[in-house]
């Protein structure tokens, strides 16, 4: 039972990462899957539309997906374009936070495609069949050889023999690619660090309490969620009784419309935790209670 709840406590301090770990294996996995049962490079002018389509078409879909399944992107956009936001907050401030929510999210549906690429690039296979489909390959490896090197050069994913005959004195198709999948790696891992560097340089909260926001909205998250299904079930049993048995109970509470737009507004003021707790410590006007600030 120790054991056990050892293994709970590392994946809940770990999960970001473990998050991150598996959808990356998911991503090689199909990779793989793809690269050696789907993908057949046809050898002939289609090369470059062909091999492209298997590079970025799936780090597109996967792109797109990622934002789909993050909740923050609904949270985000959901009510953003009516008429009553417009009118009541202030252009730039929304832009401004819409921004600071928006990059996270961006990053985080990066994870899978640029997956995908790196691990694409590294089995070669995708970029070996585009590139020798290229104009601009066609005339480093061909020059001034005419039609008949043209040809030779389509047909060297399916011949290594005449690729490596080819690339005898350039760097191959696949190098090159190998090449550039590890230049994306490091070029990615680099972006990564020093973005989190300067957002933690400029935070206005030190490293203990910005870990104690992150357990808040996650707790915040999980009990708001817990109390809304409750909630929602108790009104929908209430309505449903009437309309059966019409029975009439007592008043039932039920947040206002302008209850929920507090809570999802993107103006939240930094010495708040989340906009809930904004909402809450407005209402209650106990500042000195519920305001924690960043010292």
């Amino acid at each position: 039972m120790n054991q056990l709840h050892k293994i709970v406590d590392f994946y809940i301090k770990h999960q970001t990462i473990l998050g991150y770990s598996m959808v990356s294996l998911l991503t090689v996995a199909s990779e793989q899957i793809f690269s050696s049962v789907v993908f057949k490079c046809p050898c002939n002018s289609n090369n470059m539309l062909y091999g492209s389509s298997f590079l970025f078409a799936p780090a597109f879909i996967l792109f797109l997906f990622g934002f789909m399944m993050n909740p923050r992107t609904w949270r985000l956009l959901t009510g953003t374009c009516s008429p009553e936001k417009h009118l009541e907050c202030s252009p730039w401030g929304t832009c401004a936070r819409f921004c600071q929510v928006w990059v996270p999210t961006t990053a985080k549906a990066l994870v899978a495609p640029l997956t995908w690429i790196a691990v694409a690039l590294l089995g070669a296979n995708f970029y070996e069949c585009a590139a020798s489909g290229s104009s601009l390959m066609e005339s480093f490896f061909c020059k001034d050889n005419g039609t008949e090197c043209r040809e030779q050069l389509l047909k060297m994913p399916c011949d290594e023999e005449l690729s490596a005959k080819i690339s005898s004195e350039w760097l191959s198709l696949q190098a090159q690619s190998q090449l550039i999948g590890w230049f994306l790696i490091a070029s990615t891992m680099t972006v990564a660090l020093i973005s989190t560097c300067i957002t933690r340089c400029y935070s206005p909260v030190h490293y203990h309490q910005t870990r104690f926001r992150k357990n808040y909205l996650k707790k915040e998250h999980e009990l708001f969620k817990k109390k809304a299904k409750e909630h929602a079930t108790k009104l929908a049993e209430r309505n449903t009784n009437y309309f059966f048995e019409a029975t009439d109970s007592a008043p039932f509470h039920t947040p206002s419309n302008e209850a929920w737009r507090k809570i999802s507004n993107l103006n939240s003021q930094e010495q708040y935790y989340s906009m809930l707790h904004n909402y809450v410590s407005a209402n209650r006007g106990k500042s000195t209670n519920f305001k924690e600030k960043s010292q």
